[in-house]
């Protein structure tokens, strides 16, 4: 597995600076969204560079420290359930994304499909983390810091499994849910958990 990086190459040639954006976490019901933002070199090459879920944990762990020394600049932003709660999943990483713009600002933009109307220089990819070493080296920040923070709260509350589903609502985590109830790191504007609520509210 390879990333072509044809967004990379066609902005290196122009001697242009590219920073890669990319999330994990919109789908858990429990923990935070993490946004990171990577740029790399003009030519950097690093072949195990790739989509972070098509990765295995350690191989995740390696490249994540790799990144952190090869990259120019890089920055991780952890947005908070109350955050996401606030503002929604879709506007809580849109903001994200663009204090991560402004933050490490580049010649080129690349997002992971999400589109930022106001910036002229920002190309929004589909399978953005497959196709740009930036984006999937953004991927592989966001998720490595999130499951590190997951497996925090695992040892917080060892009966919810964390460390196995990572928050996503797996059988075992609403089995969990609905035994032990809702945490303060469960996002209340999900369904399941909004679901949990209007449930206790009916009885």
């Amino acid at each position: 597995m390879e990333t072509e990086n044809r967004y990379e190459q066609e902005a290196w040639i122009k001697n242009q600076l590219v920073l890669g954006i990319d999330e994990a976490g919109r789908g858990p019901l429990a923990g935070p969204l993490v946004v990171a933002g990577v740029i790399f070199p003009i030519g950097y090459v690093n072949k195990e560079i790739y989509d972070s879920k098509k990765l295995s944990a350690k191989k995740r762990l390696k490249l994540f420290e790799e990144i952190k020394k090869d990259a120019l600049a890089y920055t991780i932003k952890i947005v908070d359930v109350e955050e996401i709660d606030r503002l929604n999943i879709y506007q809580a990483t849109l903001q994200a994304t663009k204090e991560i713009a402004l933050q490490l600002q580049a010649d080129v933009i690349l997002t992971d499909a999400m589109p930022l109307k106001e910036y002229d220089n920002v190309i929004s990819v589909i399978k953005g983390d497959q196709k740009s070493i930036s984006i999937a080296a953004g991927s592989i920040l966001a998720k490595v810091t999130r499951d590190q923070i997951m497996d925090e709260y695992d040892e917080c509350y060892p009966e919810y499994g964390f460390k196995q589903h990572k928050g996503y609502a797996t059988a075992k985590h609403l089995e969990a849910i609905q035994h032990y109830g809702v945490l303060p790191i469960h996002r209340k504007s999900y369904k399941p958990i909004s679901n949990y609520f209007a449930l206790k509210l009916d009885l």
